[in-house]
């Protein structure tokens, strides 16, 4: 499906204009399975693998919304672009790195690094503590301190490059303030792939495609269960034996979820 949440994702993917405007001929217009999308990509011209990729991202969003999709799902990243699409928030963490891993020449720099660095953990440490207990009052200071910190002019200048840089995010940074209940990182996520991550580096890739599906598919399981407290061995041997007396992981998170999820 194409409605305007499509548009405005393959205008942030840089998907030339001509493309869009061709596309905007489409909106509207629903497609029932992808031979249908990709043929109807060919026939009005966009062929190219980066812009197929982008027009396909972006009407897949659109099919999610139709489908009921909550647009106000927050999504927390490392700032990756795939990952920003919806409501988009920052891991402090990974924005973080972006001053502690500059190398300081002088002492004056040494100081004004230290200082910086110390500020901004004192703002997260804050914003931990407001959202345990939010109010407009406290998210107005912390805002503004967010705002002092971030435009701060050192003599160091690869220092002040980096603190420009993410005051730009400043949306991102503090969406927690609007949305207290979302984390300040993304560490849960970073977990989540990390067993994936060793036995990639001590075992390398897999051979075929179908080999990567299943890795992925039974690891996604398996995670999944553990989040749920399903134990993974009886849920497969629960879906081998056909007995089905375990319930769809899908329908668990389901009853499980916070009403404001949606």
């Amino acid at each position: 499906m194409l409605i305007d949440e499509s548009y405005d994702y393959m205008t942030a993917q840089k998907l030339p204009k001509n493309k869009l405007q061709v596309l905007e001929s489409g909106r509207g217009q629903s497609f029932s399975n992808e031979a249908q999308w990709l043929a109807y990509l060919g026939k009005i011209g966009i062929c190219e693998e980066r812009h197929v990729r982008a027009a396909t991202e972006g009407a897949l969003i659109g099919s999610l919304l139709e489908n009921g999709f909550n647009k106000n799902l927050v999504i927390v990243s490392d700032d990756a672009g795939q990952f920003n699409v919806f409501l988009h928030a920052l891991c402090w963490i990974h924005a973080e790195r972006l001053i502690n891993k500059l190398v300081p020449y002088t002492e004056q720099q040494r100081k004004d690094l230290e200082s910086i660095r110390d500020q901004l953990w004192v703002l997260y440490r804050e914003l931990k503590q407001y959202k345990e207990n939010p109010s407009a009052e406290w998210g107005a200071v912390l805002t503004t301190r967010f705002d002092e910190i971030f435009t701060t002019k050192t003599c160091y200048m690869s220092l002040n490059l980096a603190l420009g840089r993410l005051h730009q995010n400043k949306k991102d940074l503090l969406l927690c303030i609007q949305r207290p209940e979302i984390p300040l990182h993304n560490n849960a996520s970073e977990n989540g792939i990390r067993e994936y991550v060793k036995k990639r580096k001590v075992s390398g890739g897999t051979r075929s495609s179908e080999g990567r599906q299943g890795r992925d598919t039974f690891t996604s399981l398996k995670k999944t269960c553990r989040k749920l407290g399903v134990s993974f061995w009886k849920f497969l041997n629960d879906r081998v034996s056909g007995e089905s007396s375990i319930a769809p992981l899908s329908r668990i998170m389901w009853d499980r979820a916070s009403p404001s999820t949606y």
